[in-house]
């Protein structure tokens, strides 16, 4: 017996997704995971103690990824607008409770991401100690690069990490300077919740972080992947 074709009220949202590098094929994008503070010296430049508790996490919606090359809108509601340069790990097999051990079986590739953030929408957040979610989670705040899989990537967990503005250099270090390298933090984020492929996941930012206004270009890169461009517009 065949099933009937299932009907909506309305046509559903597109599906969020990132392109891959040397192929036609795109990553199909299920949930946008973050991890907060996971550089010492960025750290330290916020204000805090590395490694002093447990990785923080936090989301942005899928539909925020944008491709590189895109002109991303000045976002409405801040006058403090930070890029924040991010190896990205994009999840091929899901599972929960992973061992740090088996994590990186999981990953199918990586790229180059940015979480663009509200700064000062961030601050009044962590001082009255209520969710990130608009200093962080809205629209077309999560740009990425293309995804290299992980088997052509290179050492990306030993790489530098870079980003400038208008061709200055703001943001350079090394993905090894991670307090959480990457099987420990699949490890803890599929602790809390079940991982399926489709996730991506940005894992924090080295120090350097800073404002950046309509009219700027970005140019970013972690060495072993695709670049990621973008500029901001009105």
């Amino acid at each position: 017996m065949l099933k009937a074709a299932m009907s909506f009220i309305f046509d559903p949202a597109p599906q969020p997704a990132v392109s891959i590098v040397n192929s036609a094929a795109k990553f199909p994008v299920r949930r946008i995971f973050c991890v907060g503070r996971n550089y010492a010296d960025h750290v330290r430049e916020m204000g805090n103690d590395p490694k002093s508790e447990p990785p923080i996490f936090f989301s942005k919606p899928a539909d925020a990824v944008v491709e590189s090359g895109a002109v991303i809108p000045y976002p409405s509601n801040t006058a403090n607008f930070h890029h924040e340069v991010e190896l990205v790990i994009a999840i091929g097999r899901g599972g929960a409770n992973i061992d740090a051990g088996a994590a990186l079986a999981h990953v199918w590739g990586y790229g180059v991401g940015v979480d663009l953030t509200r700064r000062d929408r961030q601050a009044e957040a962590k001082k009255a100690g209520t969710p990130w979610d608009i200093a962080k989670g809205f629209d077309h705040s999560a740009p990425i690069s293309a995804l290299t899989p992980a088997a052509e990537a290179g050492d990306v967990l030993n790489a530098r990490i870079w980003l400038t503005v208008n061709g200055e250099t703001r943001q350079e270090s090394n993905t090894g300077g991670m307090i959480w390298s990457v099987p420990e933090i699949i490890a803890t984020l599929s602790r809390w919740w079940e991982l399926k492929a489709g996730d991506l996941i940005f894992t924090g930012s080295p120090e350097g972080v800073s404002a950046i206004a309509t009219g700027d270009v970005i140019a970013c890169g972690v060495d072993g992947l695709a670049p990621l461009t973008f500029s901001i517009g009105d």
